[in-house]
């Protein structure tokens, strides 16, 4: 599954500004790339170790220093665990001019770093500009690799693959596995923990979201005739349920089994009943256009003025993509953008 496709109308995906100056590399100067860099030791005894996923399994031997990522999170996990890949997937969408985003290039540069070189999903895993880069492990937890995909990268080194279905995969259970398989599973449990007292403290600090009734969604001013409606297990919803949301009764059905995300036409749009429904859009100008649209603009919470609809692109990219780096951005930058939707003061 492409990015285009993840991001786009027929199953789009979707903080802080991205206005830092660009830390990161491109394919083109993959040759200049530095050595790799680590700041943190692997556990005792983690090697060799072998992890199960939604293609197979995977064995790796010991500990790896050349570290290749493919999807949206992978890298931001294992630099986050202290090793800085030596090349990650390009953020061409709401990333910032070298494909990267503020959280990571903050991080980069907290770790003294250079960035990785930066190679672009857009056609499928880039096979050859990860090859380029001779690394020895290959990271793609929540990504859309296809087995074809994993049988090429995985006669370059050793793949870690999502462990149930494409791009669905919590940030948990992504930092678990990257923890795993870069011999630095109790750092992701100390990582796990200082994220997860973030999202408690300010599940706390916002009782209003405990049991409300969410519908995450996608909406566009170019095709009004349809509600995308992302499935529990997308990740951008699944941080919601994080912080004591719950989904709309009307989102099961909208969901196939196996699917991040699904649609209903948009003459169903009134039977859509939520507390709040979330979305992003293209453009600003999109936000008046769903509003008053007849039958989008009959969305229950849109109707009553309990919706959130995210203009900025970076924003929705961290929405969009938790990670103990992004979480941060995501309670100070979403979270009182959702609050006012839920208690109707937007």
């Amino acid at each position: 599954m492409t990015r285009t496709l993840r991001l786009g109308a027929a199953a789009a995906l979707a903080v802080a500004a991205l206005t830092a100056c660009s830390t990161g590399s491109t394919d083109d100067d993959a040759d200049s790339a530095t050595e790799p860099t680590t700041n943190t030791s692997a556990d005792a005894d983690a090697f060799p170790v072998t992890i199960e996923h939604a293609l197979g399994e995977t064995t790796i031997e010991e500990e790896p220093t050349r570290v290749a990522t493919l999807g949206w999170t992978d890298h931001d996990h294992a630099l986050a665990l202290g090793v800085v890949p030596v090349g990650a997937t390009a953020i061409t969408w709401g990333g910032n001019d070298a494909g990267s985003t503020a959280w990571f290039d903050a991080a980069i540069e907290e770790a003294g770093a250079e960035a990785p070189v930066r190679y672009d999903d857009a056609d499928g895993a880039p096979i050859d500009e990860v090859a380029e880069l001779a690394p020895d492990l290959i990271l793609a937890t929540n990504s859309g690799l296809t087995e074809a995909e994993y049988t090429k990268l995985s006669k370059i080194a050793p793949v870690v693959a999502y462990p149930e279905a494409p791009w669905t995969t919590s940030w948990q259970d992504s930092l678990a596995m990257v923890g795993e398989a870069l011999g630095r599973t109790a750092r992701a449990d100390e990582l796990k923990a200082e994220a997860e007292a973030t999202i408690e403290q300010a599940r706390a600090d916002n009782p209003e979201l405990d049991g409300a009734e969410l519908i995450y969604g996608y909406l566009t001013a170019t095709d009004l005739s349809t509600v995308g409606i992302y499935a529990p297990e997308d990740p951008r919803v699944s941080f919601w349920h994080d912080m004591g949301m719950v989904d709309a009764p009307s989102v099961a059905d909208a969901i196939e089994p196996g699917q991040f995300y699904g649609s209903v036409s948009a003459e169903k749009a009134s039977e859509l009943d939520s507390d709040v429904f979330l979305t992003w859009v293209e453009t600003p100008d999109a936000v008046d256009v769903i509003a008053r649209d007849k039958l989008l603009g009959d969305i229950p919470a849109i109707a009553s003025g309990h919706w959130y609809a995210e203009t900025d692109k970076t924003v929705t990219m961290a929405a969009t993509n938790p990670t103990p780096l992004s979480i941060p951005t995501i309670v100070s930058d979403v979270l009182p953008e959702v609050v006012k939707a839920l208690v109707g003061s937007q």
